[in-house]
């Protein structure tokens, strides 16, 4: 039997879930999370769900507790596959030419589709910053970019990085975290959406790397086009290194950011002399930032 425990939470709960690391240490078999945002006319209202493979024991109900507002409500699925039911109420993505979806949704032929395990990345804040990376990406595709270096920071589950040598198939592309598993997880992921993985021309390499402190990523700069969907403060820690990276006139894509962060990440970067070359609106907005052409 598998048990689910809903909690609801706040928008800043639900974030900090999102980043965070260990939450049952105690745990044997420790839940897998996914944090959803059920009513997008109600952003401020979120919910926790945590799957369990027994039912939970008080230790864990309690952690459940103090992560959101209240109780869990704690329901048993029966024989039914958790991992099924966590993925199942979550809604593909869909943004220019993509379609993102997971494996129990099928594909969509007429797009460039993806398949990605559903994670916290399809229920928090970093799904609509996903959306808006590949909405921005396909977007400078469209008006002409052509980047032949490429170097995807903070990867996660590889996605920026297959999207980006889906649009640029001669370019060579890095993708880096600092988290081993999320380097496994691109990986397979990877295998599973055909990309091809190595140091040649569209292929990708993977990288654990904390920022931009890699062997693999100074080899590979400076780079035309940097991408970074993680949080504004990392963001803005990374300005200088990410502005030392990028060959005359490349471009550096930002995300993960709130629009009440924009205007202080923005002008760390404009500080070390890139200049705004396109911002999208919304809550979750991506700032494009271009290198001087000169030096």
């Amino acid at each position: 039997m598998s048990w689910r425990a809903t909690v609801p939470c706040s928008r800043a709960q639900g974030e900090t879930i999102a980043h965070a690391e260990d939450l049952f240490p105690v745990s044997e078999y420790p839940p897998v999370l996914v944090v959803d945002e059920p009513d997008p006319s109600s952003p401020n209202s979120w919910l926790i769900h945590a799957y369990f493979d027994e039912r939970p024991t008080s230790v864990e109900i309690a952690t459940l507790t103090s992560l959101g507002n209240g109780p869990p409500q704690i329901e048993q699925l029966g024989e039914e596959d958790w991992v099924r039911m966590s993925q199942s109420g979550l809604q593909p993505i869909r943004a220019g030419r993509f379609f993102v979806h997971t494996p129990t949704s099928p594909p969509d032929p007429a797009k460039i589709s993806f398949e990605i395990d559903a994670g916290l990345a399809f229920g928090t804040g970093q799904h609509a910053t996903t959306a808006g990376c590949l909405e921005v990406l396909d977007k400078l595709e469209r008006q002409g970019a052509n980047f032949t270096t490429i170097a995807d920071v903070g990867t996660g589950t590889g996605l920026l990085a297959f999207a980006s040598l889906a649009l640029w198939p001669g370019a060579k592309c890095i993708a880096s975290d600092i988290d081993p598993i999320a380097i496994d997880v691109a990986r397979e992921n990877a295998a599973i959406n055909g990309v091809k993985q190595g140091h040649g021309r569209g292929e990708l390499l993977l990288a654990q790397a904390d920022g931009m402190s890699s062997a693999l990523l100074s080899a590979r700069a400076p780079f035309d086009l940097i991408i970074a969907n993680i949080l504004a403060a990392p963001l803005i820690d990374l300005a200088g290194d990410f502005a030392k990276a990028l060959s005359p006139g490349g471009m550096v894509v930002l995300a993960g950011l709130l629009d009440t962060q924009a205007t202080k990440v923005r002008t760390v970067y404009e500080n070390h002399g890139l200049e705004l070359a396109d911002e999208t609106d919304g809550e979750w907005p991506v700032l494009v930032l271009r290198a001087p052409r000169s030096r």
